[in-house]
């Protein structure tokens, strides 16, 4: 899956980048017709320890789904975002088959 990935503020280490590749690969387990994905890493300036923030949109034939995902690192972020895309994916799979 192409994965075009975007650091706002700061520049993304090569460790966050492989991490989030691998990451959404794996989401094509459970929905195959993934084309790409557009991945926004922000820093918010804020006091709190829960800054990272953690936007991905996942493009797939006739749909768009979009999420976003604050926590204390963008490597949390990143997974507790590819969970809820994973839960979309799958009943997006369900929704089609009870179509067909």
């Amino acid at each position: 899956m192409k994965v075009n990935a975007q650091s706002v503020n700061f520049n993304a280490d090569v460790k966050l980048i492989n991490f989030l590749q691998n990451r959404l690969d794996k989401l094509e387990t459970f929905y195959d017709k993934v084309i790409s994905s557009d991945v926004y890493l922000k820093v918010e300036n804020t006091s709190s320890k829960e800054n990272k923030i953690v936007e991905i949109k996942l493009n797939v034939p006739k749909n768009n789904f979009m999420v976003k995902k604050q926590c204390k690192s963008f490597e949390e972020a990143v997974d507790t975002a590819c969970n809820s895309l994973e839960r979309k994916l799958i009943k997006r799979k369900q929704k089609l088959r009870a179509n067909a």
